[in-house]
């Protein structure tokens, strides 16, 4: 058994939701094996206050999180990723910055919540939903054997993870 830690950076385009729920997921779910990370290409600044709610409703980390752009881990001194996935279709289909380290690489496409309208509760619904998601595929994540698969085979088992009910379809790429 290694003591590595992995880190693990997740990406979507405003960084105010579904990338902020994972960050927390994985924080927790894999305190000891995994370092986790969120940023947006597009940063909306703030961090959706039902992101907090449904995080702190489930008992996760809901402190410290902040909106930021996914250039701050491709600067000189960031730590370097083991891992980048993308949890939005926006996100997908962008140009990512170059990632020191060659980092595995999956799409784990979530349908936006903050982009439900509604009522508070089917807001809020939809929120779960996502966390719920969310958790699932960081629940296979964190259950691979990453040091006894090979990169071809890690990176087929990380795709499949992205494939799991709930699914979206990243956007072709712009670039």
């Amino acid at each position: 058994m290694t003591d590595r830690i992995y880190n693990v950076l997740f990406l979507c385009t405003g960084n105010s939701a579904r990338s902020i729920l994972a960050e927390s997921i994985l924080r927790k779910d894999g305190a000891g094996r995994f370092r986790a990370f969120s940023a947006g290409s597009q940063p909306k600044g703030a961090v959706n206050p039902l992101a907090l709610k449904v995080l702190r409703s489930f008992d996760y980390p809901s402190e410290g999180f902040r909106s930021k752009n996914w250039e701050e881990f491709a600067r000189p001194g960031a730590p370097v990723m083991d891992f980048v996935f993308t949890v939005c279709n926006s996100a997908a289909g962008e140009a990512c910055p170059v990632w020191p380290g060659q980092p595995m690489t999956a799409h784990w496409g979530i349908e936006d919540p903050a982009a439900v309208e509604g009522t508070a509760i089917q807001k809020e619904a939809a929120f779960v939903a996502a966390f719920r998601s969310l958790k699932n595929r960081i629940s296979v994540f964190t259950a691979l054997p990453i040091t006894s698969l090979d990169r071809m085979a890690l990176g087929a088992e990380l795709v499949q993870i992205g494939r799991l009910q709930g699914a979206t379809e990243p956007r072709p790429s712009m670039a």
